[in-house]
Formats: C-alpha cells, sequence, structure tokens
C-alpha cells in the first residue's frame, strides 16, 4: 500500500511538472495575438515619417518590444501606448489658423482590444474629433484601468467633453493646445464634474473665458489645473453668482498668460490645500494688492514673473491707522518657501516689504531695477533663505555682514549679468555655507584675489565666464576641495597644459574653459591630477606660439569623461582615439576644428555608450573606415564633414539602427548613394553636399525614408528627374528640406515634386533644368523656400503659386517672361522676392502692398516699365530694393523716404537648433545643460544669400550681416525729375544708387542726414548746382561718386571720409573746381557770375544745337538726293539696291533689333557702374 501511494505520489509530481512546463511553454515573453493585431490595424493611422517601423507583420513579433508600446510584465498585456507626434509630425510646427485643414476624427474603438491600457498618448496628431458613436465614451466599460490620457497638441474643441465625461478612472486628463471654447457647448465643461479620480487637468492654451472656473468648481479630486494662455481676465473670487470654489484638494494652479491686468490679486475661500500658484505673465501693474493671498494659508511657491509691479500694498479697511504706519506694504504669507518676482519693476526697497516671509528658502529677482549696494541686514529677516537670484539687475557691490545668519545659511548665489566689482570677491569667503557661486557676465576684471573667495570650502559649483579675468589661477585655488562644477570660460586666464591649478581638486566633476589661453609649464611637472572628470570643454582656446599643439597631458589620466569637446584649437597628430578607449563610458566626443592628420582608424573593441562624434574640420585622408559601425553600434550622430575622405560611402552605415544625423559632407567620396542608406529608417538629416558623387538622384530621393533633411548639393548627379511615374510611388512624406543644387541634371523640372505636400525648403538652382515652372508645383501648400535660380527655366510664373507660408523666393539668373501675374498675390509671409536677370515685362502691379512683410525685392536686369509704384512705400519692412536696369520712368517717388529701413532678422533663415547632448547618464546630461557645455548644430543648413551691388562690386550678404544690410538702387533706368529732398530720412540706408538716369535738379543738403550710408552713387545724371558741403558730415562714407553730370563751383572739403575720394568721384563735370581737380576755384567765382555763365552756356548751346540741326538736315536732303539721282541713272546698282532691302526685309525683326538695343545698352551701363 505505501508502495502504491509513493508511486502515486511520483505520479502526480510528475503531472505537475509536465503542467507546469507545458504551461512555461506556452506562456512566453511575447504579447498576446490579438493586441499585436489590433496594434497593426492601428499602424496605418499613425506611422508619420515611418516612426513604427518596429511594427512588424510577423506572427509570434512580440509587440512589447516594439517602440511605444509598454506591456505588464506579468500577463504581458499593453499597459502604455505612446502615439504623439505619429501621425503629424511635431517639428512641423503647430499651426492653429490652418491645421483644421488636415484635422481628421479617431475612431476609439481601436483601442478597445488593450482591456489593461493605463496609459494613452495621443498629442499632436491633428486629431479633431472622435467618430459619432465611436467615441472615448464607448471605452469606460472595456478600458476600466485607463488612467492617463493626452490630447494636446491636437484640434478639438466642446464637442468632445461628454465622451471623455464617461472616462471615470481617469486621473490624468491633458488638452491643452486645442480649440476649447467653454460655450459653444455649456454644460462640457460641467460634465467632466464626473470624473471623480482626476487629479490632473491641463486646459492650457485654448480660448477659455472665466466660465470655465465655474464649471470646474465640483472637481473635489482635482489637485492640479492648469488654464495658462486662455482667455481669463478679471477677479478671482466672485466666479458665478458668487458662488465658491469647493476644490479642497487643489494644490497647484497655474493661470499664466491670461488677461488679469488690474494691480488687484485676490482669491476666494475653498483653495485651503493650494500649495503652488503661477500667474506669469499677466501684466499685473504698479503696486499689487495682494490682501486676496490672506486666504491661501498654506502656499508654499508663488509665481510673479513677468509682470510691470513694482510694490506691494495691502490695503486694510480695518485698522487704518496701522496700515498708514507700516505703509501696508507686507506680504504676509508665512508658509511661503519659494517667491518668484523675476522681470518686474521691484526696487531694493522691495527686501522690506519681504521681511515677514520668514520661511522663505528661494527668492529670484532676477531682471528688476536693483540699482547700486545691497546690504545683507536686508535680508537678515530670511533666517531660512537658501537661494538668492539677483542677476540681470544694475548691482555694484554686496555690503556684507559676518555676523548676519542669511551669511551662514544662503548655499546658493546668482548674480549673473551685473556690474560688480572685482572686490566683492574678497569678501564672499563670510558666506561659509555657499554651495553655488554664478558670476557669470558680472564685468570682473583683472586676476582673481588671493583671498576671500578661496575660504569658501563647501563651494560646488563656480561660474565666473564672460568675464575679463586674467592671469595665472591663484595658489589658494587648490582650497576649493568640495567643488565639483566650474566654468571659466570666456576669460583670459592663462591655463597650463597639465592643468596642474585643478591637481587637487579631487570632486571635480565638470569643466569649461573655452576662449581662454594654454601655456606651457615647467617640464619637470609630472603630477598625476587627482580628480576624474565626466564633462570636460576647452573649446577655442588661444595657444603660444612655442606649443607643440598636443592635447593637454591630464586627459591621459581619465578614465571616466562622458562629454569631451576640444573644437577649434588647432590641435595636430593622430586622431586621439585612446580617449574612447581608456573612457568607456565616453558619450560625446568633438574634435572638429583642429589639424588631425592621416587616416582615421578605431579599434575593434566594441564602445558601446558613444553617441555622438563630431571630427569636422581637419585634415584626414584616405577612406572613411567600415569599423566606425561596429565599434559604435548605437552611435546617433556622426560630423566627418570638411576633411579630404576619399572612396565610397560605407555601406555598414545603413545598418546602425541608431544613426540619426550623418554629415559626410565636403570631401572627395565618389560612387553611388547607397539606396540601404537612404532607406534604413532612423535617418533624418542626412547631409553629402559637395563630393564626386553621382549617378541617378530620384531613386536617392524617392527612397528617403524617415530622412527629413536631406543635402546632396554639390555633386555630380546626372540625367532628367522626369521619367517616373508618379502614380507607381508615395513621396516620403517625412521629407521637409531637399537641396540638389549645382549638379549635373538636366531636362524639365519634375512634377512629382509636387506630391511632397510637407515640403518646407526646396533648392535646385544651377543644375541645367528648362522648360517652364509645373502647375504642379502650386500643391506645396507648406513650402517657405524656393530656389530655382541660375536655370534655363522659360514661360511665365504660374499665377497659382502661391504657398500661405512661402517667405524666400529666389528666381533669377533664368528666361522667364510676361508680367507679375498673380502669382505670390496677397503673400503677406514673402520676405524675399528675387527676379533678377530675366526676362519679365510690364509694370510692377499696385497690389505690391499685400506682401506686408517683404524686406528684399530684387528686379534688376528686366524689362520692367512704367513709373516706380507708390505701393512699395507702404511696405514698411523693406530694407533692400534694387530695380536697376529696367526701364523705368518717371520721377523717383518721395514717399520712398518713409521708409525706416529697419533691421530685420526675418531676412535669415530660422535654421533652427540641433542640441547635443549625452543621454545615457541623467545627472552628467544635467551638469552639462547647467554649465552650457551643449554643442549646438543647426537643424537646417539652407542660408538666405542676397546679391547686391554696392560700393561699386558686386557683393553676396548672408547671415547676420544681412539683418543689417539696407539699400536702394534705382540705377540704369529712365527716372526723370529732381532727387526729392525726403531720401534724406533714410538715415538707417547704407547704399543709395540713382546711377545713369535722367535726374535733373540739385543734390537735396538733406542727404547729410544719411549717417549710415556707405556708397552713394548719383553719377551719369543731368544734376546741376553746387555739391552741398554738409556731405563731409557723413562719416561712414566709402565710395561717392558724382560723375558726369553739370555740377559747378567747389567740391567738398577734402576732410574726414571727403579727402578718401579721388579725381574720378567727381569727373565730367568741368565746372567742378578744387585741389584734387588740380584746378583752383578763382576768387572772382561767385554765385551770381557762376549763375550768369551758366545763362551763358544755355543760350550758346541753344544756338549751336539751332546750326547744328539745319546743317544736319540739309546735308540729308542733299545725300539723298544725290542717291536717287545715281539709281535713276544707273539700272545695274539699281537692281542691287532693290535686292538688298528685300533681304533685309525678309530676314530682320523689329523686336529683335529692340532687344539687341536695350540688352547691348544694359551691358554698357553695367560696366560703366562697376568701373566707377
Amino acid at each position: 500500500m505505501m508502495m502504491e501511494w509513493k508511486w502515486l505520489r511520483l505520479i502526480r509530481m510528475a503531472v505537475m511538472l509536465l503542467v507546469l512546463e507545458g504551461c512555461r511553454w506556452c506562456t512566453t515573453d511575447a504579447c498576446l495575438e490579438h493586441e499585436r493585431i489590433a496594434l497593426l490595424h492601428l499602424k496605418p493611422f499613425f506611422n508619420y515619417g515611418n516612426q513604427l517601423q518596429s511594427w512588424v507583420e510577423v506572427k509570434g513579433s512580440d509587440c512589447c518590444k516594439w517602440k511605444r508600446v509598454e506591456c505588464n510584465t506579468t500577463t504581458r498585456r499593453l499597459i502604455k501606448l505612446s502615439l504623439n507626434s505619429t501621425r503629424w509630425f511635431d517639428n512641423m510646427g503647430y499651426d492653429m489658423d490652418n491645421g483644421n485643414l488636415n484635422a481628421w476624427y479617431l475612431n476609439t474603438s481601436m483601442f478597445l482590444p488593450f482591456e489593461e491600457l493605463k496609459s494613452l498618448y495621443l498629442s499632436g496628431n491633428a486629431i479633431g474629433g472622435d467618430l459619432e458613436n465611436e467615441g472615448f465614451g464607448k471605452l469606460s466599460s472595456t478600458l476600466s484601468n485607463l488612467e492617463i490620457l493626452d490630447l494636446s497638441y491636437n484640434y478639438l474643441n466642446d464637442s468632445i467633453l461628454l465622451s471623455l465625461s464617461e472616462l471615470s478612472s481617469l486621473r490624468y486628463l491633458d488638452l491643452s493646445y486645442n480649440q476649447f471654447e467653454g460655450s459653444s457647448h455649456p454644460r462640457g465643461f460641467q460634465l467632466l464634474s464626473r470624473l471623480n479620480n482626476l487629479e490632473t487637468l491641463d486646459l492650457s492654451w485654448n480660448s477659455l473665458k472665466n466660465s470655465i472656473l465655474f464649471h470646474m468648481r465640483n472637481l473635489s479630486s482635482l489637485k492640479t489645473l492648469r488654464l495658462r494662455r486662455n482667455q481669463l481676465k478679471g477677479r478671482l473670487d466672485h466666479i458665478q453668482d458668487g458662488t465658491q470654489w469647493r476644490l479642497t484638494n487643489l494644490e497647484e494652479l497655474d493661470l499664466s498668460n491670461n488677461l488679469f491686468r488690474n494691480n488687484t490679486i485676490s482669491f476666494p475661500q475653498g483653495l485651503s490645500s493650494l500649495k503652488s500658484l503661477t500667474l506669469y505673465n499677466n501684466s499685473l501693474q504698479g503696486s499689487l494688492d495682494t490682501k486676496g493671498l490672506s486666504n491661501l494659508t498654506n502656499l508654499k511657491k508663488l509665481d510673479l514673473r513677468w509682470n510691470q509691479i513694482e510694490s506691494f500694498q495691502s490695503f486694510k479697511v480695518m485698522k487704518l491707522y496701522k496700515s498708514f504706519v507700516d505703509g501696508g506694504s507686507k506680504l504676509e504669507l508665512t508658509h511661503l518657501e519659494v517667491l518668484y518676482l523675476d522681470y518686474n519693476l521691484f526696487n531694493t526697497s522691495v527686501f522690506a516689504s519681504l521681511n515677514k516671509l520668514s520661511n522663505l528658502k528661494s527668492l529670484s529677482i532676477n531682471y528688476n531695477q536693483l540699482k547700486g549696494s545691497i546690504d545683507t541686514k536686508d535680508l537678515e529677516a530670511f533666517i531660512n533663505l537658501r537661494e538668492l537670484y539677483m542677476g540681470y539687475n544694475e548691482l555694484k557691490d554686496l555690503v556684507i555682514h559676518q555676523e548676519l545668519n542669511v551669511s551662514s545659511n544662503v548655499e546658493e548665489l546668482y548674480f549673473d549679468g551685473s556690474t560688480l566689482n572685482t572686490n566683492i570677491l574678497q569678501s564672499i569667503g563670510v558666506f561659509a555655507s555657499l554651495k553655488t557661486l554664478s558670476l557669470h557676465d558680472c564685468g570682473l576684471i583683472g586676476p582673481l584675489p588671493n583671498h576671500g573667495w578661496c575660504d569658501l570650502r563647501n563651494l560646488e559649483v563656480l561660474d565666473v565666464s564672460g568675464n575679463a579675468l586674467e592671469g595665472m589661477l591663484p595658489h589658494c585655488f587648490s582650497n576649493l576641495t568640495s567643488l565639483r562644477e566650474l566654468d571659466i570660460s570666456a576669460n583670459r586666464f592663462q591655463i597650463p597644459l597639465s592643468f596642474a591649478p585643478f591637481a587637487n581638486l579631487s570632486n571635480l566633476k565638470v569643466l569649461s574653459g573655452d576662449e581662454n589661453k594654454m601655456v606651457m609649464e615647467p617640464s619637470f611637472y609630472t603630477s598625476v591630477p587627482k580628480f576624474q572628470l565626466t564633462s570636460i570643454s576647452l573649446s577655442k582656446c588661444i595657444t603660444s606660439q612655442q606649443l607643440n599643439l598636443e592635447l593637454p597631458t591630464f586627459l591621459y589620466y581619465q578614465y571616466d569623461l562622458r562629454y569631451v569637446d576640444l573644437s577649434h584649437n588647432n590641435f595636430s597628430g593622430t586622431v586621439p582615439t585612446w580617449l574612447l578607449e581608456n573612457n568607456t563610458k565616453l558619450e560625446v566626443l568633438i574634435l572638429m576644428g583642429n589639424s588631425f592628420t592621416g587616416p582615421l582608424s578605431f579599434s575593434s573593441a566594441l564602445i558601446s555608450n558613444v553617441s555622438s562624434i563630431d571630427i569636422s574640420e581637419n585634415k584626414l585622408q584616405g577612406q572613411i573606415p567600415t569599423s566606425i559601425c561596429s565599434t559604435f553600434p548605437h552611435l546617433w550622430r556622426l560630423f566627418l564633414s570638411k576633411n579630404a575622405f576619399e572612396g565610397n560611402i560605407p555601406l555598414c552605415l545603413s545598418v546602425m539602427k541608431d544613426l540619426s544625423f550623418l554629415d559626410l559632407s565636403n570631401n572627395q567620396l565618389y560612387g553611388k548613394v547607397p539606396e540601404e542608406l537612404i532607406a534604413k529608417g532612423s535617418l533624418t538629416i542626412l547631409r553629402l553636399s559637395n563630393n564626386k558623387l553621382s549617378g541617378n538622384v530620384v531613386p536617392v530621393v524617392l527612397n528617403s525614408n524617415g530622412v527629413q533633411n536631406l543635402y546632396l548639393d554639390g555633386n555630380n548627379f546626372s540625367g532628367e528627374m522626369t521619367n517616373v511615374d508618379s502614380s507607381t510611388f508615395e513621396f516620403p512624406n517625412s521629407i521637409r528640406e531637399i537641396d540638389l543644387s549645382n549638379n549635373k541634371l538636366h531636362g524639365k523640372l519634375p512634377r512629382w515634386i509636387g506630391n511632397a505636400s510637407f515640403l518646407e525648403r526646396l533648392a535646385l538652382s544651377n543644375s541645367g533644368f528648362e522648360g517652364s515652372i509645373p502647375m504642379e508645383f502650386c500643391k506645396l501648400n507648406r513650402l517657405e523656400f524656393l530656389d530655382l535660380s541660375q536655370n534655363h527655366l522659360s514661360g511665365s510664373i504660374p499665377s497659382c503659386f502661391n504657398p500661405p507660408n512661402i517667405e524666400h523666393v529666389h528666381l533669377h539668373g533664368n528666361r522667364l517672361r510676361g508680367p507679375l501675374s498673380l502669382a505670390f498675390y496677397n503673400s503677406s509671409s514673402l520676405v524675399t522676392l528675387d527676379l533678377r536677370g530675366n526676362n519679365l515685362t510690364g509694370n510692377i502691379p499696385k497690389w505690391i502692398d499685400t506682401f506686408s512683410s517683404l524686406s528684399v525685392l530684387l528686379l534688376k536686369d528686366n524689362h520692367f516699365h512704367g513709373k516706380v509704384p507708390i505701393q512699395l512705400c507702404k511696405l514698411h519692412s523693406l530694407s533692400i530694393i534694387d530695380l536697376s536696369q529696367n526701364m523705368f520712368s518717371g520721377p523717383i517717388p518721395s514717399c520712398l523716404g518713409n521708409l525706416s529701413l529697419p533691421m530685420q532678422t526675418k531676412k535669415i533663415l530660422d535654421i533652427g537648433i540641433y542640441r547635443q547632448s549625452t543621454e545615457e547618464d541623467e545627472s552628467t546630461r544635467i551638469m552639462i545643460a547647467n554649465l552650457g557645455l551643449d554643442s549646438y548644430y543647426p537643424y537646417s543648413y539652407f542660408e538666405e544669400v542676397i546679391e547686391f551691388t554696392t560700393k561699386s562690386g558686386f557683393y553676396s550678404y548672408k547671415g547676420h550681416i544681412l539683418s543689417y544690410m539696407t539699400g536702394i538702387d534705382l540705377s540704369c533706368n529712365n527716372l526723370t525729375g529732381h532727387i526729392p529732398p525726403e531720401l534724406g530720412n533714410l538715415s538707417e540706408i547704407h547704399s543709395l544708387n540713382l546711377s545713369h538716369n535722367k535726374l535733373t535738379g540739385v543734390i537735396p543738403s538733406s542727404f547729410s542726414k544719411l549717417h549710415q550710408i556707405e556708397s552713394l552713387d548719383l553719377s551719369y545724371n543731368n544734376l546741376s548746382g553746387e555739391i552741398p558741403n554738409q556731405l563731409v558730415e557723413l562719416n561712414s562714407l566709402e565710395v561717392f561718386s558724382v560723375a558726369f553730370n553739370n555740377l559747378s563751383g567747389s567740391i567738398p572739403e577734402p576732410k574726414a571720409q571727403f579727402g578718401t575720394f579721388i579725381e574720378n568721384s567727381y569727373e565730367g563735370n568741368p565746372f567742378l573746381c578744387g585741389v584734387i581737380l588740380h584746378k583752383s576755384c578763382s576768387k572772382t567765382d561767385s554765385p551770381s557770375t557762376i549763375s550768369t555763365v551758366s545763362e551763358d552756356k544755355g543760350e550758346d548751346g541753344l544756338i549751336d544745337t539751332y546750326d547744328f540741326c539745319v546743317s544736319f538736315l540739309v546735308s540729308y536732303v542733299v545725300v539723298l538726293l544725290t542717291i536717287f539721282v545715281v539709281l535713276y541713272i544707273n539700272p545695274y546698282w539699281r537692281r542691287a539696291w532693290f535686292s538688298l532691302v528685300g533681304k533685309c526685309i525678309t530676314t530682320c525683326h523689329y523686336s529683335n533689333v529692340g532687344n539687341s538695343y536695350l540688352s547691348h545698352f544694359q551691358a554698357m551701363c553695367l560696366a560703366t557702374q562697376i568701373a566707377i
């Protein structure tokens, strides 16, 4: 019997083991199959830029490992789904005005299979609402665990609130950046009171009025309410019908960026739990009445930044005498710990009005009107103060009293942007507890003192960057043994290559020493530093001539670096790959702008933490090593531009799954672009400009899966781009920028580019295109920048071409003809219009004043005629106008003098910032950000370049210089009349060219007010009178010409800038005199004498002209009669003559003759202008 029981027990155990093994075999780590299928059903709706490429239709694929998906580790069911910005890319920008055109309606039933879903993120997807009977309410019974729902950055309105109110399990709801108004569905927001578990509600950036506060009053579970950037205004204590708030659990209230423009802050009862209140940017003004804050007894954080508050007042109806005695000016919030007062109008008396805040720990009063000295006695009431921010005021000094408690308690001091006396460093040592001292851009000069600040033995963060400190760091610097972060950049310190002054700072982790001077130390110094840095930046350091330009020796002893920036130092030798081998946690290595030579090679060892390498702008040669792919498997950014690399692009780059930014431009690479690299999906920016790449460019563009910015300019790509059947492919909807300029393409412009609906910037200049501009380009509704210049395009500009966001258009150097049609009509966003060097005709249309943002208008070298329209005067953003080499006639509009010619940053393309930062180590990333050690890379490599003739030359303007450039060129036309004196009001103009016209009258003396003028050309006109002597006041004038006019009298005194002008500035004016012209001015010459001479000259000229006309007419008649007589007598000559006339009639066209004459005239005019 015992044996039977034993066998039964063994059998039972075996069965249990089999069952357990079977369960283990059946229960894999993969997600549930029906949830995987449901995700695949979602994919077509949320796959912008192929962001869901990991969602593959492979049976058994574990969807828990897919990107944007998170599963419960036990049940393997979906608990989090992050689909934010997957249908509408967030970098496209959130456009409330035009976004509704792309809005769509969501079928929420697609989420029903995810029964354990807790978090759903759908922000930035252009959702306009949910489908009828398929709304969020349908999820309430199935998705009972849904706690977090993010619908921000969409186009939702009040109609969706009913279905949202049924999601009773919600704890967090984000509806910010939508179109809620709170009025179209009055009960909509009231219905949200059903959400009994809701703790956080974000309604920021909508159009809500004060009534929203009434609707929110019953959300008793709410802890956080954000209403920033709405239309709230007036008082808050009476919401509606005197109803009080019941938000007894509310802890955080954000009312920033609203319209509370009075001087009273008043809150009702019912907010007893409120701990944080934000009233940022509400234009609260003057003396602020804070009596209403008395109800907020538990308030710990108050944010009043970006207002216009001058002081605090608390007017008390009761106890009037007491109010009179103490001024009622004290803010009494006894629990307040954090107070932000930045960007207001407070002066130093503000500290007295805050002395009741005994629990205050952090006070920030940057950007106010604090002036002179701050006495620490004014701060003694703040016995618990730990952080004090007083930067960007007009402070000169800090009067310190050692016996005060505030000196011993303060841990962080920020005086950035003040103008402090360097002596402050000698007295700052009394702050014994100080851990952070920031003195960035404080006007400190000279060497650091050797006492005072060196006593701060608890100091952990020191920032003295952006000053004029110089010399060696004092020996006492080694006392700062607690120092972790040090920023001494942008000074004149002498830093030894061994970094000996820092050797004893054993806790130092982050060091920024950019823009200082590195010097050689004594050769016997061999000490090993005690610190192990995590981040170091030594960019743009000046070195002594005798240095070998080798890397600082202390780097050989560093093994914990995460971030290294040694850019722009002219270091030589081979690339220090040992930095990568020694520092296995290194994430970012920046060596650009040095003189490293030889081939590039890396070890075969795996270095998995590196995310970014920049070795651009060096002298590296050979091929790009394929080992880079295996050595750095998680590389995110790779910059190898401006070297001398040759050979093919390594194919292995296409298997680097994390590679997002690749820049191989300005090398000597050849061959084709690997299609696998383009189609890999992870690349967002690919820059291959200025190499020798060849082949057909069409597959590269059409297979750019996920690429946003594609730069292939300056290569040898060839062939036509039109041989593509647009019905057989779908243009990559991720591409925002394409540059194919300066290649060897030909044929017509590809019509299929019109399918690039998300394209924002397109450059196809100097690539041999011909034919007309396709009508399909009119479909590029997102286009901001278009450059089709220097091609062979003909025909007219399509009248339908009027993208709503177009800013910069370059069509110069083509063969476009016809008048300016309705193209660009009412383009209020247009900043630059460059149509130079075409065959355009007609008048400038009067509707040009619809270009309200136009800053640069270039119509040079066309066939425009008519008058210069006065509508140009209405374009108040205009700063550069070039109408030269046309056929404009009539007077110069005097209203042009009303143009302000403002400095325009809009002329520069917005390139954005691609921020470089570490990712793996969060603490290091924060330190790098705090000290500003991030390297910045442009998000776009497009650059706006404007060409303009000035100073007798042809110049290209770009960058910040372009934003300041102003000029008007009306030369080489048929303008008549006087020069308007009003042009003297153009005080900001740098260049004015009115040459080669038919202008008469005198040079306006008002030109002496052109204080910024650098080039003034009035040559080749019919100007008379004297040159105003006041022009010598133009101290910026570099080029001046009044040549070939009818001017008379003495030239201006040869002083200041006029002392630099030579004879050719005045030639062609026989009645001018002066030392420079080697012609003395006779003492007898007076204005009356000159006038008489002029009159006599006019009479003589009239007689001479009469005689000439009579003699010419007589001669003409005689010659004509002679020809007739000869032809009549000799029949042979008669036949030959009529035969010649017949041939001329059949072969010549008057239009050709006219055009040839005009072209010859323009060429002669331009040559003469440049010669001047």
